[in-house]
């Protein structure tokens, strides 16, 4: 299904489509969480020129369900989104939740963190909610474990059960989707886990790519490794993958990472980091620097953030001395603004790996 238009070495550009339209590739994806990227409209991230957004199933199942959602015409007309939406399964829940949640072979119950109630996700229930709200792509329910000391040993309990669940999540996905045609039917991305030991990786790719998944998804990395460690493990994978499907890097979006994951061979990354950024003040320029637009050397700029940049915030002129005195005050605009550049930033990137 993938279309590859150009490779160089590990590193290659192409497409692929999903019932809602064509991802071209490399692309950076910002996430919605709740339905939204954070103070933007769709109309503002699709400005960016990014092809695909994200919805998180934990937080919308616990807020305002997926029925609601899907009473309210599905996640496309909830959120007003016209351009694809992939949802993650809730397993980085499993990991970012672990204070609140209890993890069994059935799944996940977590505390809903509002009401305290009892919330329980397994890979059936993960997929039916993906199902409901609407999703064009989905991703399997995965087992998560951090990558700092103190939890680096339960990795072969998280690498067997992800493979028993990634099992059960695509039996699921079929029984749901047997009533689709080709050109109705959402896609499903297998989760590759094994932390940082090169063959536990080695074998959940290849047990990944034995099954009729429709793309590779590379989880359980930026979970608390070093950038070292990072990079190695995405080294070591970039051969093995193999050509058919598209590869997504599941939470990883600073521009260094990005960068060094397309030229190993990465189609697709997401992350938080370039609108949570945003919304503190930091921007990226040219050369990858950072600039903190809180500081008062700013004040009396009257440069945009990024001359050389074409988002729309630059293109119409917010001077950094604008942004600066928004951000002092506290005016949400400074950091729609600041989203809107870090966001097309990170896309400017993939763009320049497709030339």
């Amino acid at each position: 299904m993938f279309n590859t238009v150009h490779e160089d070495g590990l590193q290659r550009s192409g497409s692929f489509q999903t019932r809602a339209g064509l991802v071209r590739t490399p692309t950076f994806m910002p996430d919605g969480t709740r339905g939204a990227v954070k103070s933007l409209t769709p109309e503002q991230v699709a400005s960016t020129g990014v092809d695909v957004v994200l919805a998180n199933t934990y937080h919308l199942h616990l807020q305002p369900g997926e029925g609601t959602i899907n009473k309210l015409g599905g996640l496309h007309d909830f959120t007003k989104q016209r351009l694809p939406l992939l949802t993650d399964s809730g397993g980085f829940q499993v990991f970012s939740l672990a204070h609140i949640n209890k993890i069994n072979e059935d799944g996940v119950t977590f505390k809903d963190p509002r009401t305290g109630d009892k919330i329980f996700l397994s890979p059936e229930k993960s997929i039916q909610i993906q199902f409901e709200l609407g999703a064009d792509m989905m991703v399997a329910f995965d087992d998560v474990v951090a990558l700092d000391a103190a939890s680096r040993g339960r990795t072969l309990e998280a690498f067997e059960r992800t493979h028993r669940w990634l099992e059960r999540s695509l039996a699921e996905f079929q029984k749901l989707s047997k009533k689709c045609t080709q050109a109705e039917r959402p896609l499903l991305f297998g989760v590759v886990q094994g932390g940082l030991d090169k063959d536990l990786r080695r074998r959940s790719l290849e047990i990944v790519q034995s099954l009729p998944v429709d793309g590779i998804a590379i989880g359980g990395l930026s979970v608390g490794e070093s950038r070292e460690e990072m990079h190695d493990m995405l080294n070591y994978l970039g051969p093995l993958y193999d050509a058919d499907r598209p590869r997504f890097l599941l939470g990883v979006g600073d521009p260094i990472d990005l960068r060094y994951a397309i030229e190993h061979g990465i189609d697709m990354l997401d992350c938080v980091i370039p609108t949570r950024n945003a919304r503190h003040g930091t921007a990226w320029v040219e050369g990858d620097a950072r600039i903190h637009l809180t500081n008062a050397k700013y004040i009396d700029d009257s440069s945009v953030i990024d001359p050389g940049c074409d988002c729309t915030t630059c293109q119409s002129g917010y001077s950094r001395g604008f942004l600066c005195h928004q951000f002092k005050v506290k005016e949400p605009l400074a950091g729609t603004l600041t989203s809107i550049h870090n966001i097309r930033y990170l896309q400017r990137i993939c763009e320049s790996y497709r030339r």
